[in-house]
């Protein structure tokens, strides 16, 4: 545990126009992983292809430059699930905003954004703001490898007493 930066919150807020895998609806859940190590799931929200998970996933963090891995499953009873797309994301923008330790701004301060490019899965431009007190920072994620499909989250940090100083 010396090696931990912190906890990130990922905000798993919906899916967008997700992939059908079923006669006419998909049964959607997300994977996210991080490394070998972490591995993590959503409830099965059933038919529907715009589902709304709300769930907070939590992840610790010792190394920041893995991306963090996102897939999309459609819940099979009787065969394998089907993968309904999937993204990845690099964390490190948002740490370094998150590394600034600015306080007391203005709620809804925009700290910095990441615009969608070749080398992320961003669907639009990604702003990190400052709100409530915390550094968050909200993506639409398109999926790949699937012919439609978005996902929407947020980030969060949580520091950790005792953890190591932040080396992004």
């Amino acid at each position: 545990m010396e090696d931990l930066l912190g906890l990130l919150r990922i905000h798993m807020q919906r899916g967008i126009n997700l992939a059908v895998r079923d006669l006419r609806s998909s049964d959607p859940y997300v994977i996210i992983k991080m490394g070998r190590q972490q591995k993590l799931k959503t409830r099965v929200v059933r038919k529907n292809i715009n589902p709304e998970w709300n769930e907070d996933l939590t992840l610790s963090i010792t190394d920041p430059s893995l991306p963090i891995k996102l897939a999309v499953y459609d819940k099979d009873t009787f065969s394998l699930d089907d993968k309904m797309g999937d993204a990845e994301f690099d964390i490190r923008p948002f740490l370094e905003a998150v590394k600034m330790r600015v306080g007391n701004l203005p709620d809804g301060t925009i700290i910095s954004t990441v615009k969608p490019s070749r080398d992320n899965c961003l669907a639009e431009e990604s702003s990190i703001i400052y709100t409530n007190g915390k550094v968050v920072q909200n993506m639409f994620l398109r999926l790949r490898n699937v012919e439609t499909g978005e996902v929407e989250l947020q980030l969060q940090w949580i520091d950790i007493p005792g953890s190591r100083h932040m080396q992004v």
